[in-house]
């Protein structure tokens, strides 16, 4: 007869212990083995049977397996060498975070469900508004994307509208409700897009303003946009501000945005996902210049704090509008104690959460404020000292300003003028590099040209790891000439 308990908990101590040590020779060796794997669609599946075992396999095994089956098909993300999309680390601290809270396995949806997840969560998010020096009263949320943080933020917007009922009777087939539009810059990333698709907006109901030349939101152009689609019977309500686009990292004109916001009666959410981190450093504080005006905004610790991957936060200053929009309560689920608490299950979709919270605490106590602000302002200075390379290569040109510690460039050598010329080569260019699996970059285009992106933020790169891929494009352009 089948055991029926959880594993014994001397063999979960020597299987632990064996992770564990994998894990830290994992970390401690991963600038040993390439970047990208060399790998082909299917190799995985093709070696692992069609149906789960039907009797138990021993913990040995799968550790085997671990390494003879899934390594040698992961991109690592934690690898020094990792310069595509945004870079991120999976922090020691953050591992061990995390793996308390599988522990503890807990679903933090009420306070009375673990009153310790929700009450850490009020108080890692207070210390991270403060790192962050924004307003006293944005209160923090934590969700798993950006993506997620957005679309609850425009979803608070739409509902900030009390007048037309949203929330009760919806949007379809009435001819009351006006059309809703909101506004972002042609540059704001995606996941506004699918927000939009998400809530029954629909994509035309998204307009996308244009950029200026460094790629930043051009606020008399929204204005006029506004003006227009009031004309046309449209009912503006949200505009969405960038703070580090996700091709550029540009910072759109946050405060001229604020005025027009203001004016119009607008919600203003700011998606700083990405360069909301580098507001914890003082010299870079200018970056959040008018988000104290926002009514949202979303930054992602799991992208340039460290954290692992998933954790996003989404501040308000307008809790009870989100709160209004979600905020559904049936009997199983009513406490005593729900007058007196905060039920994080009230601000969204979801009713299941993690205890997240736990991996950022472990993260802030064990680095400190000041040791987070070094170690971004070391990439910040890589990404500068890249920068200054590249434009002082007479083959190279740098595409966009760098603000924070990405850099867009291409190769543009003598003797190669015509437009689509230098897209294929430029592409041909990122396609040599990567089938080295030494370095991994990314690419965007900007307008009709074909840019690579090198994106800094792992703990583990240094100025050597630099010095070597900037070394290895050179090299691969002058074998592609």
């Amino acid at each position: 007869m089948p055991h029926t308990g959880d594993m014994p908990s001397d063999e979960f101590l020597l299987s632990g212990q064996s992770l564990i040590e994998w894990v830290a020779n994992y970390r401690e060796r991963i600038d040993e083995v390439p970047v990208l794997p060399d790998f082909k669609p299917g190799h995985l599946s093709e070696q692992l049977p069609a149906a789960a075992p039907q009797s138990g396999e021993p913990m040995q095994a799968i550790l085997q397996d671990l390494d003879s089956l899934i390594m040698p098909g992961m991109t690592h993300w934690n690898h020094p060498n990792f310069f595509a999309y945004f870079s991120i680390t999976g922090s020691g601290p953050g591992i061990l975070g995390e793996l308390a809270s599988a522990a503890f396995n807990i679903n933090g949806m009420l306070w009375k469900t673990s009153p310790a997840a929700t009450e850490l969560e009020q108080v890692t998010l207070e210390w991270l508004r403060k790192m962050l020096a924004l307003p006293d009263d944005f209160k923090g949320i934590v969700y798993d994307t950006a993506s997620v943080s957005s679309l609850h933020a425009i979803a608070a917007a739409r509902e900030a509208f009390s007048d037309l009922n949203i929330r009760e009777q919806g949007m379809a087939g009435r001819p009351d409700c006006p059309r809703l539009i909101l506004y972002c810059s042609e540059h704001a990333h995606s996941s506004i897009d699918k927000a939009a698709i998400a809530l029954g907006l629909g994509l035309n109901s998204v307009r996308k303003i244009s950029a200026d030349e460094k790629y930043r939101m051009r606020p008399k152009e929204l204005a006029l946009a506004i003006e227009e689609d009031r004309r046309q019977g449209w009912r503006p309500f949200c505009v969405v501000a960038t703070v580090g686009t996700t091709s550029t990292t540009s910072i759109d004109p946050v405060q001229a945005i604020a005025d027009i916001c203001e004016r119009e009666n607008l919600w203003l959410h700011v998606d700083a996902a990405y360069g909301g981190s580098a507001a914890i450093v003082p010299e870079k504080r200018y970056i959040f210049d008018g988000c104290d005006r926002a009514d949202s905004l979303v930054m992602n610790p799991h992208k340039w704090l460290f954290v692992p991957v998933d954790f996003s936060v989404l501040f308000t200053s307008r809790p009870e509008v989100l709160r209004q929009a979600f905020r559904l309560t049936p009997e199983y689920l009513r406490t005593p104690e729900d007058e007196q608490v905060e039920n994080y299950m009230d601000y969204g979709v979801q009713l299941g959460r993690r205890f997240r919270a736990l991996k950022l605490w472990f993260v802030l106590r064990y680095f400190g404020v000041d040791g987070l602000v070094a170690r971004i302002r070391n990439h910040l200075e890589l990404a500068q000292m890249l920068a200054g390379w590249i434009d002082e290569h007479s083959e190279f040109e740098r595409m966009a300003p760098v603000p924070f510690s990405t850099v867009c460039f291409r190769a543009n050598p003598a003797g190669i003028s015509e437009p689509q010329q230098l897209n294929v080569l430029n592409e041909r260019l990122l396609a040599a590099v990567n089938e080295t699996r030494r370095i991994y970059l990314s690419h965007t285009k900007l307008g009709d040209d074909y840019v690579l992106r090198f994106a800094i933020g792992n703990l583990r790169t240094e100025e050597r790891h630099i010095s070597t891929a900037w070394k290895i494009v050179q090299e691969q352009l002058n074998d592609l000439l």
